[in-house]
């Protein structure tokens, strides 16, 4: 009796996570017959349109993410952004003076 109520336990803790793969699945499932139509019905193409729908659906999953706000502390006394440390120590040598390639000249001069 003990066991029946332990593995109950344990599908109602796995629920949630099934029921969101489900969702997940059921989502990519409709985008993709979407994609389908939407092309014509085309056949041997069902990889192709999971592939564009999964890629789809996790973009709209992390489209929140890539809204967040800059931190409060990392914003300068204007209010502007502040870069990383490592950002700007890895912004490589530059020369001491800039010259066009148009001021130099390439070829000898002509002699008279």
């Amino acid at each position: 009796m003990e066991n029946s109520k332990s593995s109950a336990g344990k599908e109602r803790d796995e629920a949630p996570e099934a029921k969101a793969a489900d969702n997940l699945t059921e989502r990519i499932r409709q985008r993709a017959y979407r994609l389908w139509l939407d092309e014509g019905c085309p056949e041997g193409r069902a990889e192709d349109h999971w592939d564009k729908a999964t890629e789809l659906v996790a973009i709209e999953d992390n489209q929140d993410a890539t809204l967040k706000p800059v931190n409060a502390d990392k914003l300068s006394p204007t209010g502007e952004p502040i870069e990383p440390l490592e950002a700007v120590e890895n912004t490589g040598e530059f020369p001491t003076t800039l010259t066009d390639q148009g001021d130099r000249r390439n070829y000898p001069k002509r002699r008279r």
